[in-house]
């Protein structure tokens, strides 16, 4: 909705100093307490969990659109070329399986980039073998960057199951936002005169309505997507992890319940709307029928008395145009009289 974007403004500026070369946008290895370091794209190529620290955990995030993303994918990782093709294409229906002990999902969230509208949801894609967790993204995306700044102030995920269930938890917790604007965005057209805004306020309906049904258009999905990663994820995805991801699917369902009453107050704000405009337009058109009804005898009698032809009474008489107009008068309240009756005024 241009009027008032359902959107903040997006952070896309934040970039690590060791990134700036090569696909990669961020990169840490996780202690497994919460903290972390930083690594830069060679290392992050060639990182290996080590024997003293077997809790540790490579996130890198990439921007998929760079060349040699596919290439590490299918070789540094040995992600199967299938795969490797849904992580870097731009089919981003939501949707999640395992392979292997691997675990594979595209997920969407709201773009909160400047003027966007909130259909226009961007994609993350994610693979996770339980050591390693890689993220990629065509368009900027706030939400690595929410759980960025927990693992770097040191009170992050302590493993890769917490860690993609921040993710989600984050992803879906901003989409809260979008859900409130359309709300109050509703209840602004509420408040509007219908008589005067009729039709800004049917535009603008049909937007929102527009707006609600690309939401479930990629929430629906992405909530089968969750319920499968709770279902059937790995063994490294631990039980408080899938605990915490059913939380994220109730959370979810609550938006999409909002959405749909959202959508529910346009239609009945909409059906109103063209309910009083066709209202308006009957009455009109009966008034017109009203008058028409009454009028066209008066117009026969005066075109009749107003033919030019011999013989017409009253020619030579001063006073026979006030005898004509009192039979009009006369007339008019006798058709007054039977309307009334009826029931027609």
């Amino acid at each position: 909705m241009r009027d008032k974007p359902l959107a903040m403004t997006q952070d896309s500026s934040l970039t690590d100093q060791t990134a700036m070369d090569g696909p990669l946008l961020f990169a840490r290895v996780l202690d497994g307490k919460g903290g972390c370091r930083l690594v830069s794209w060679a290392e992050a190529q060639g990182w290996k969990s080590a024997p003293d620290n077997p809790d540790a955990i490579l996130w890198v995030h990439l921007d998929r659109t760079k060349p040699g993303v596919a290439e590490w994918l299918e070789s540094g990782l040995s992600i199967p070329e299938p795969t490797v093709e849904l992580l870097t294409s731009d089919q981003t229906r939501p949707r999640a399986f395992t392979e292997g002990e691997a675990l594979v999902a595209t997920l969407r969230g709201i773009n909160f980039n400047p003027g966007a509208e909130p259909e226009d949801m961007v994609s993350m894609q994610l693979w996770c073998d339980g050591t390693r967790l890689v993220t990629l993204r065509r368009h900027p995306l706030q939400t690595p960057r929410d759980t960025l700044a927990e693992i770097d102030g040191g009170s992050g995920p302590q493993d890769a199951g917490a860690l993609i269930t921040s993710l989600t938890e984050h992803m879906v917790h901003r989409m809260n936002q979008s859900i409130v604007d359309m709300n109050e965005y509703i209840d602004r057209l509420e408040d509007l005169d219908p008589d005067d805004h009729a039709e800004e306020m049917l535009r603008k309906i049909t937007r929102i309505r527009r707006n609600c049904l690309a939401l479930q258009r990629h929430m629906g999905p992405q909530h089968v997507a969750l319920e499968l990663i709770a279902r059937d994820a790995p063994p490294w995805f631990e039980h408080h992890d899938r605990r915490e991801i059913d939380e994220t699917i109730a959370l979810l369902r609550r938006f999409l319940d909002d959405i749909d009453i959202s959508k529910e107050s346009a239609v009945v704000m909409q059906d109103e709307l063209r309910a009083r405009s066709l209202a308006s337009s009957e009455h009109a058109t009966y008034m017109l029928t009203i008058v028409a009804g009454i009028f066209l005898p008066l117009g026969f009698l005066t075109g009749l008395l107003g033919i030019n032809v011999g013989g017409m009474p009253g020619v030579d008489d001063p006073m026979a145009f006030w005898a004509v107009v009192g039979l009009c008068v006369a007339v008019l309240v006798v058709l007054l009289v039977i309307f009334k009756r009826l029931k027609w005024l």
